[in-house]
């Protein structure tokens, strides 16, 4: 131990799936990132053969907004829950052991003062596209990413605030894919959507109890805010008691996107045996549902259980949408007002063809969507590259 953080040391073998060494011998600079060669003197560190992964701050380029990122340990987590735990929903089982590497996971979901970032790039491509700069072509549209028009009906989705503190909502998980894929663009790092695994390994935080801090609800207000003590909204990110591993609002505030399907019969396809972390992936196979863990504000505590999931329903969640076809990047109807996200990064980097789950359009409806609504003019597309920095700052 050093200071007032915790040390866990991770030998240099097949953890997850995935092979682990520290990214010290790599020769990208993002690539060092997170990594020291001493364990941090204050928070988590995490030893990985003879480097440690670290906390770390970056700033989206083009801004001054920063993002914490946490390092999370590896190990086993047993996703779902008993039997025997109280609140338990029948969608929790059977229990399934997971292996799980170590990565980082930002400490809070992605605020309004990022994700308003996001939103800035369709006049930015717009205006790109018109000056020929950067042009999204056959050679490169694997590189790309699309963006939406502004909001339709911001009231919906700022009725309860859109503070820059608050977490953003109501975005789809492919949006939210899609952010991610950009934000790795500009910063170089492979950010990304975390596994239904690693979310649940991340806020059991080494417990197996039913919340973090134990098995009664009786703490909940110290670390979450959820339906009996946040009538009017989501609190500000990062204001309530973070778990053991200090990340906050795992338990409420909103609901966060993971890369997984949903299905009600729960992990029953994946039990019989210990799953490595890419095995352990419900691959989505429709639209709807994917899944969104932790809880929201509205909820009452039994759904903000580490355990506890829930399936998004475009059909339910796109009903007041006026347009034809809907948005693929945004929901327009509750209860996503409770959906964000946080984005996670691997200790070692995932190939490229496992990277395409986690950025790109998986489903040809949703393919369908995006291409009418870009032909309509109701989406740009253009590459995530460092130099929209310059476009963000002068656009500022």
């Amino acid at each position: 131990m050093r200071g007032s953080g915790w040390r866990w040391m991770v030998g240099m073998v097949a953890v997850g799936g995935i092979a682990v060494s520290h990214a010290m011998a790599e020769d990208k600079p993002e690539a060092l990132v997170g990594w020291a060669k001493q364990a941090a003197a204050e928070g988590p560190s995490i030893q990985v053969g003879d480097a440690f992964m670290v906390p770390y701050t970056y700033t989206i380029p083009g801004t001054d907004i920063a993002c914490e990122m946490i390092p999370v340990p590896g190990g086993i987590v047993k996703m779902g829950s008993p039997d025997s735990e109280a609140g338990r929903a029948a969608d929790e089982g059977p229990l399934v052991e997971v292996e799980v590497a170590p990565f980082w996971m930002a400490k809070v979901e992605v605020r309004w003062a990022e994700y308003r970032q996001f939103m800035r790039l369709y006049k930015i491509f717009k205006a790109l596209q018109s000056q020929k700069i950067r042009r999204v072509t056959d050679d490169n549209r694997v590189d790309a990413i699309t963006v939406p028009t502004p909001l339709y009906e911001p009231d919906h989705t700022f009725e309860f605030g859109d503070d820059p503190d608050q977490p953003a909502v109501t975005m789809t998980q492919y949006a939210a894919k899609q952010y991610s894929k950009w934000l790795s663009g500009m910063t170089g790092q492979q950010l990304r959507l975390p596994t239904a695994a690693e979310w649940e390994h991340a806020a059991r935080a080494g417990t197996q109890t039913p919340y973090s801090f134990g098995d009664a609800a009786d703490q909940l207000d110290q670390y979450a805010y959820h339906a009996g003590n946040s009538p009017d909204g989501p609190g500000k990110v990062g204001t309530k008691m973070p778990n053991p591993w200090g990340l906050h609002d795992m338990h409420g505030n909103v609901w966060e996107w993971v890369i997984d399907g949903y299905s009600p019969e729960g992990y029953t396809a994946l039990a019989g045996q210990k799953r490595s972390l890419l095995e352990a992936i419900q691959k989505p196979s429709k639209p709807s549902p994917r899944t969104v863990r932790g809880g929201g504000w509205q909820d009452p505590p039994e759904r903000l259980r580490s355990a506890a999931r829930l399936g998004s329903d475009d059909e339910e969640w796109k009903s007041e949408d006026p347009n034809i076809p809907n948005s693929p990047w945004w929901f327009t109807t509750d209860p996503s007002r409770q959906v964000g996200f946080r984005l996670v990064r691997s200790a070692q980097p995932l190939d490229a063809e496992t990277m395409k789950l986690f950025w790109e359009i998986d489903h040809e409806d949703i393919q369908l969507d995006v291409q009418l609504r870009l032909e309509e003019g109701r989406g740009a597309e253009g590459l995530p590259v460092p130099e929209l920095a310059e476009e963000l700052q002068k656009n500022q």
